[in-house]
């Protein structure tokens, strides 16, 4: 019986030593590789940066691609990752789809929506294998509102935690599934008129158990809480704004937490349960480019090509009330600095070691000091043969900015101070969307495809 006993209890010891040694080798990969998830647009903190080893830096449609797999419908939203799936959102047309065009936004107005029935979907795939594990449909019927010829109705990339995946259509509302595609609750937040009938872009982004949208309309524009386990409507506020198509960003710094909203008439800082902290004006006529936060500071921007301010920002923390510059100032105590036309249009901004870089729609790149804002070196174009369109958001790992074309070529640079071309990566289909970076690969959105990319790969699985 005491054998029995001593031997009962090595045992449960064992086995208690190899849960522990199992727990602390997961902890040290997950502190190694933060990347191991890419959850929401632009990844962790939205900075569009990996640190992950031996991802790709060349690759092309029947080069280092682990696998190619088509997507249904049309949705510019972004890939995200959880494990072992890879999530997107697509609305599917009934009839004929008119397909976009590169270069050039001006002429892409559509304003009389489509009478063609749609389906809003979800997707799931497999990240080994690149097949369709599930498909879920959270709404079918014709449209309300229109969209720009270059947007769709699926622009808004997905965000999750790992136990669910949140799907936010603009003009029709916001899903949660679990990770097997149960729709576990929705809550539909109206239809509204957008600016020129371009339609609506912006994220939904998550921080605890909490869930924030923004909808900036050219009817009645607001931000919203939602618990993110039962979809209770924690609260919603008003905003005096028209259309914007910024994605919010939790800021959590030294001295709080808050969620930070770009506008045109205003830049504004709410707390979790939507008091306004602090705000400024100055931003151009349109806002698309998404806020994030480096080394204590938080960078936004805007950037209409249309307009004579295209104004960048860096924000230290701590501010409250109206924090604008005066007329001739660059910088003030919380606002580190200002630069008036370094802001780019569509693709947001990247910060990458100590240097700010500035992808520009119409092909050039752009770099400053992070911390000042001095200009390292003036824009220089991407493609030295000639224009190429940009709408994608810039990423960097490895040493190395990447750029991705709406013609579905990444031009790869060297980082730092020097203007640097080193590579060019081709899949010969228009982009919009941009990747997702998880462990050791690139997951890359074209108009109807999904890769993901991986060294060391030398044939397209089916």
């Amino acid at each position: 019986m005491i054998l029995h006993f001593m031997q009962f209890t090595m045992s449960a010891r064992n086995f208690l030593l190899c849960r522990i040694f199992s727990l602390m080798f997961v902890a040290v990969v997950l502190s190694a590789d933060a990347q191991i998830n890419w959850p929401q647009f632009r990844g962790e903190q939205s900075l569009g940066v990996a640190s992950n080893k031996n991802l790709p830096a060349v690759w092309g449609t029947n080069q280092n691609v682990a696998w190619k797999t088509s997507v249904p419908g049309m949705g510019w939203s972004s890939p995200v990752v959880w494990g072992d799936k890879i999530f997107v959102t697509s609305v599917v047309r009934d009839g004929e789809v008119e397909t976009p065009k590169k270069g050039l936004y001006f002429g892409g107005e559509r304003r009389t929506p489509s009478t063609n029935t749609q389906h809003w979907m979800v997707y799931a795939y497999d990240w080994q294998s690149g097949k369709k594990v599930w498909e879920k449909q959270v709404h079918e019927g014709t449209p309300a509102t229109s969209v720009h010829l270059k947007n769709t109705y699926a622009s808004e990339t997905p965000v999750t935690d790992g136990e669910r995946v949140y799907a936010y259509f603009g003009n029709l509302g916001l899903f949660c599934l679990d990770m097997n595609g149960k729709e576990l609750w929705s809550q539909k937040l109206g239809q509204f008129k957008t600016r020129a009938g371009w339609g609506t872009a912006a994220s939904p982004v998550l921080h605890k158990d909490r869930i924030f949208v923004v909808n900036d309309n050219d009817e009645k524009s607001f931000l919203a809480a939602f618990n993110k386990k039962t979809g209770e409507h924690l609260w919603r506020i008003d905003r005096d704004e028209k259309s914007n198509w910024a994605t919010p960003f939790v800021w959590e710094n030294k001295e709080r937490t808050e969620l930070i909203v770009p506008g045109t008439r205003r830049v504004r800082s709410y707390d979790l349960d939507g008091k306004l902290l602090w705000e400024f004006g100055g931003m151009s006529s349109i806002v698309i480019a998404t806020p994030f936060s480096q080394s204590g500071l938080l960078y936004v921007s805007s950037g209409y090509v249309g307009d004579s301010t295209r104004p960048v920002f860096a924000i230290r923390p701590g501010a409250s009330g109206d924090i604008s510059l005066k007329a001739g100032e660059t910088n003030s105590q919380y606002i580190a600095w200002y630069e008036k036309t370094a802001a780019p249009y569509n693709p947001s901004p990247l910060v990458y070691g100590d240097y700010f870089y500035v992808l520009f729609d119409f092909g050039f790149l752009g770099c400053r000091d992070a911390r000042t804002g001095r200009e390292i070196y003036e824009k220089q174009r991407v493609n030295p043969e000639g224009v190429t369109a940009f709408t994608s958001s810039p990423w960097a790992y490895d040493n190395k900015i990447f750029c991705l074309s709406e013609d579905g070529d990444t031009y790869v640079f060297q980082a730092g101070p020097e203007y640097k071309l080193i590579g060019k990566n081709s899949l010969g289909e228009m982009c919009m969307a941009t990747p997702a970076i998880a462990r050791d690969s690139l997951v890359i959105r074209t108009t109807s495809s999904l890769y993901r990319i991986q060294n060391d790969q030398t044939k397209l699985h089916p």
